[in-house]
């Protein structure tokens, strides 16, 4: 456990999620209707995860009480986090979820950013009373996460849920901690096939709704397959200190971090900020840019910790995971 993420804004992650945890209402979700017998409410379909307004984010506020459960044991309001995962993590809700991903509509919905967070929600129950009855739907994404990246030729660079490169992140942590090589395999192998040649990165970004960065993300994937990862990240940035990459070194203003893009754009600091640090570790310490990424790790992140509370419930649903794996890590 990292000093950074005190008690106190311990207890206020895990009140909120909790508090996400059983809010149904409002739900954003996006899926094709053949009929009007398809018009269910969320809860029905998702009797697991249908809070926190979307399935992925209440699959990762999911991951954040069981992480604050494990490295802040005995904080204020644990009886009321287990209390909540009691009730939703059970044998026959989960047995519901992973029908509907087995089914034709679960072939590529909340791929690949979902299905991430679920296989790191599970590397992170291990060993604990919800392990077992998540297994069910675990499996079922474990298996068609394997089919994507058997079949997938070109990754997504966008900034939002479908990049390829954050999600591959989280399913290769996932994958390592539970021993879970063929799975690893497949994500170290994807990653090289997507990003291993990237040489002279000349995107523009941010986009307005992004919430990760093309670039530092990707990067933070590479450090963890590339044997010589220097010398990947010179040539994938290699004028990174000039005033072309000021917008990848700097936070980026957020004009309305209450509106659901601008809470994109404080999470947009939060994610570089891991991003940043991951990089600085994975770096020598006499690396030109070593010096550059400590300090830009350090400044998003003192950015990024301003909004995550207040800011209303299109910021407060999210960014609290964001800040937490920040501070404390994936696993």
């Amino acid at each position: 456990m990292t000093d950074e993420l005190d008690p106190e804004r311990a207890r206020r992650l895990l009140e909120l999620a909790v508090a996400n945890l059983r809010r149904d209402y409002p739900v954003h979700w996006l899926r094709v209707v053949e009929s009007p017998s398809d018009l269910l409410p969320h809860r029905v379909l998702h009797p697991v995860f249908g809070g926190s307004f979307d399935w992925h984010s209440c699959v990762h506020q999911t991951w954040l009480i069981a992480r604050l459960l494990r490295l802040f044991p005995g904080l204020p309001g644990t009886d009321q986090a287990e209390q909540v995962l009691d009730e939703l993590i059970t044998a026959d809700g989960v047995a519901t979820e992973a029908a509907f991903f087995a089914g034709p509509d679960g072939a590529a919905w909340e791929r690949p950013y979902g299905w991430a967070w679920l296989l790191l929600l599970d590397a992170e129950l291990r060993g604990g009373r919800w392990a077992e009855p998540l297994r069910p739907l675990t499996e079922v994404i474990r298996g068609r996460w394997l089919g994507w990246l058997a079949s997938a030729r070109r990754p997504i660079r966008a900034g939002v849920h479908a990049n390829s490169a954050f999600a591959l992140g989280l399913g290769l942590d996932a994958a390592r901690a539970v021993g879970d090589t063929e799975l690893a395999d497949a994500c170290a192998d994807a990653a090289l096939r997507f990003f291993g040649g990237d040489r002279g990165y000349g995107g523009f970004e941010p986009d307005a709704a992004d919430f990760v960065s093309p670039a530092l993300t990707e990067a933070d994937l590479m450090r963890r397959v590339v044997p010589d990862f220097p010398a990947w990240f010179d040539a994938f940035l290699p004028d990174l200190d000039t005033p072309r990459w000021s917008t990848l070194r700097a936070p980026i203003e957020v004009d309305d971090p209450a509106d659901p893009y601008g809470s994109h754009l404080a999470g947009l600091a939060l994610s570089r900020a891991w991003a940043w640090r991951g990089i600085a570790a994975a770096l020598p310490a006499d690396h030109r840019y070593a010096d550059l990424a400590v300090a830009a790790a350090r400044e998003h992140r003192e950015v990024g910790l301003r909004y995550v509370f207040g800011y209303g419930y299109a910021a407060e649903h999210w960014l609290g995971t964001f800040a937490a794996y920040l501070d404390v890590g994936a696993l």
